[in-house]
């Protein structure tokens, strides 16, 4: 075990890629100790990735590329102005609703941050914000990105913990509703505190469209659940519904409708039994082309073909980090290095709410320095037996584990989302950090309580029948 995890951290310390150092490491495990053939690694190794979940991967991933290319981010933008600019602070919070609309696409933070950030940064930048304000808000809000549904680190952790993906996104929608209301209430505190204005007349011809807008969307399930109610057929039901969203876009000449209905489509499908969470990341896809080509007519071949590429080149990162954390995850377990761990954890506190302290510290730790598909897929069966045993709901345990990484995204020396906001700020990395530290604290008030009210989590899933 030492050779395992002394030879990963090693090669971490030196700057080895994170996949790089797990393959090495367990290659030089084997070396040292042997008894596992050749092919069983490379069966382990297959095993990792060869998952009908995991499928949802790609599809996710190209759907928020295709979004992206698609002209969305701008309408998004101009929709979340519109709703909330006229706030004091009115471009933060814009900030804020932008990241939770394109939260519903994307799935990861990252594209969340590289995607809506980038025209987030340089709007509030024209507007006189510090850039140090408009690089902290975007990267507190660019968490929101897995945690509201659909959801890259969910669709990895169902995998690993093998429980419902569906549940893990329905659980993941009240507490992003209440790490949206934190960090909405951190930007009228600052606003206050530093004298920020609107940054947008107050219209209300403007917020009633807007408003109006986010009421055909909730309708659209409302109308087709009544509908089924009348004995109409669903798909019969769902095809009216949508017809009448597509008049509603085409007469009131809204300008994001269509892209708000992704995440309804996606949640309100699986939870009514249209579709498997993988077939929801076709559907995303499938929707994303809808719009690109059909609706705003804005996708040409080229830049098809470059989201395509991307998404191959992210599918193939992710993957190589999940195959190598498979078999890495797997010698911790033949090294018994699971069992000794939970012996520890034991010997400290059989009592869940200080483990669930100490998972959260660890988290924190591990988020800073990790991946987190690597760190996902390497801790999982790890942590989990010990969650089983102190009785603690696996769903809960997802969304604290996912949010954890989420803010060691925002953390030197391996934070993602601190890599791709420095890239897009030109700010330093040590500068970029200490622009989003005063904004940690939404999200900290956010993890206490999703830690400690386990309801805000898993509330919607069990009124909808998904989990006892």
């Amino acid at each position: 075990m030492l050779v395992l995890l002394g030879g990963f951290l090693l090669l971490m310390v030196m700057g080895v890629p994170v996949a790089v150092s797990m393959v090495a490491a367990s290659l030089a495990y084997l070396a040292v100790h042997g008894g596992a053939p050749d092919v069983i690694v490379a069966q382990r190794m297959i095993a990792g990735v060869e998952s009908f979940p995991l499928l949802a991967v790609p599809f996710f991933i190209l759907a928020g590329n295709l979004m992206n290319i698609a002209g969305v981010t701008g309408r998004i933008y101009a929709f979340a102005v519109d709703l909330v600019g006229w706030m004091r602070g009115g471009l933060a919070q814009v900030n804020i609703i932008g990241s939770v609309i394109f939260s519903g696409m994307s799935g990861t933070a990252i594209a969340d941050a590289a995607g809506i950030g980038t025209i987030e940064i340089k709007a509030m930048k024209e507007h006189g914000y510090p850039i140090e304000v408009a690089v902290g808000v975007t990267a507190a809000s660019a968490t929101l990105g897995p945690i509201i549904p659909p959801s890259l680190p969910f669709v990895i952790y169902g995998m690993m913990a093998n429980v419902s993906i569906g549940s893990l996104f329905l659980g993941g929608v009240i507490p992003g509703v209440v790490m949206t209301i934190f960090m909405m209430i951190t930007v009228m505190i600052f606003a206050r505190l530093r004298g920020w204005g609107s940054d947008a007349p107050f219209n209300l011809k403007r917020i009633g469209s807007a408003m109006l807008e986010v009421g055909v969307v909730f309708a659209f399930p409302v109308a087709v659940y009544l509908m089924e109610q009348a004995g109409i057929a669903q798909n019969a039901a769902i095809f009216i519904s949508l017809g009448v969203v597509l008049l509603c876009d085409y007469l009131f000449k809204f300008s994001a409708v269509m892209a708000l209905m992704t995440p309804v489509i996606l949640i309100g499908g699986m939870t009514l039994g249209w579709f498997t969470p993988t077939e929801a990341a076709v559907a995303a896809v499938m929707w994303s082309l809808f719009l690109g080509l059909v609706r705003y007519r804005s996708m040409t071949m080229k830049s098809l073909s470059k989201a395509t590429f991307d998404t191959i080149e992210t599918t193939a990162s992710v993957l190589f980090i999940v195959t190598a954390a498979s078999i890495f995850a797997w010698l911790l377990t033949v090294s018994q290095a699971a069992a000794l761990f939970s012996n520890f954890i034991f010997s400290i506190t059989d009592n869940k709410w200080v483990f669930l302290i100490l998972v959260n510290i660890l988290m924190l730790f591990v988020g800073c320095f990790l991946d987190t598909i690597a760190a996902i897929t390497i801790l999982v069966p790890i942590l989990l037996p010990i969650v089983l045993k102190l009785g603690i709901d696996p769903i809960h345990f997802g969304l604290i584990m996912t949010l954890n990484l989420m803010i060691g995204l925002l953390h030197p020396p391996l934070g993602m989302v601190l890599f791709v906001l420095s890239r897009v700020a030109k700010l330093s990395v040590e500068r970029t950090t200490m622009a989003i530290l005063p904004w940690l604290a939404p999200l900290f008030a956010a993890l206490i309580a999703i830690t400690f009210i386990p309801e805000i989590t898993l509330w919607l899933p069990r009124t909808i029948g998904m989990i006892r």
